[in-house]
């Protein structure tokens, strides 16, 4: 395994016996050192369009909170966005909203087979040692990933503070929409602003519906995690709607939720 593959990823509270797997796809906005930042200017770096601002901290409040396993991306999604299979263009996207990404340019097909090997291949195996190991330790679970989203796309702004989203399995978005008066005010959407038809439920289909798993995928608009304040706030708020839908689906006790 080479220093790069070491690094694709980090797994926390690996042990963790609680009624989830958290995954954060876009945790970070680190370009190895191999791929010259990309040619990208340093205002793009460190852009939304190289990572989700925010999710890490939000994912590790929440996976503490409920002493469950975290696996996290160490790469940016610009080299490789992991919540995309190797075949799909967005993979390695050439550019993402405005912002170009001239070193993901008339890739070769060796050099994508290269990113798929040193990032999403290691990524893709930590997700599935850790859901082989807590199917070990015999506790159900669901499959959790966090992500935040940019407050305009385009120049039009976002309504919807939360998204709650899900493929062909909604059982765990279900209960969470269910729960959503508990937060008034709050704008939460189903879907929204993203869905399957975006492609941006590989990880749900790939790491949850291929194991079994109850799984969702939660959105968060980013001006809401810009400080320890607001990322606190909101992971109180999620596992508000999080607790109860996990005990609705017979994973953790009413009790505890």
């Amino acid at each position: 395994m080479s220093q790069e593959d070491a690094s694709a990823f980090e797994v926390s509270r690996a042990l963790g016996k609680g009624p989830a797997l958290f995954l954060c796809e876009h945790a970070s906005n680190r370009i190895p050192a191999r791929y010259d930042g990309l040619g990208l200017h340093e205002e793009d770096q460190r852009s939304h369009a190289a990572w989700d601002p925010g999710a890490l901290a939000l994912a590790q409040r929440m996976a503490e909170a409920l002493d469950a396993p975290l696996v996290a991306g160490t790469v940016s999604r610009l080299v490789y966005d992991l919540n995309r299979p190797p075949e799909a263009v967005s993979a390695m996207p050439g550019k993402t909203e405005t912002v170009d990404v001239p070193g993901n340019i008339d890739l070769s097909p060796e050099e994508r087979a290269h990113r798929t090997r040193e990032i999403y291949d290691p990524f893709c195996a930590a997700v599935t040692g850790t859901v082989v190991t807590r199917k070990t330790l015999g506790t159900p679970f669901a499959l959790i990933t966090v992500h935040s989203f940019t407050p305009t796309w385009f120049d039009i702004p976002r309504e919807v503070e939360i998204g709650i989203l899900h493929d062909a399995d909604s059982r765990l978005a279900d209960y969470m929409l269910d729960e959503a008066t508990r937060l008034p005010g709050r704008r939460i959407a189903r879907n929204d602003p993203y869905g399957p038809e975006d492609g941006v439920t590989h990880s749900l289909k790939l790491h949850g519906i291929e194991n079994g798993l109850p799984n969702v995928m939660i959105e968060v608009r980013n001006d809401l995690l810009a400080d320890e304040t607001g990322i606190e706030m909101i992971a109180g708020e999620l596992l508000t709607l999080l607790r109860p839908a996990l005990a609705g689906l017979g994973l953790m006790e009413a009790g505890h939720a």
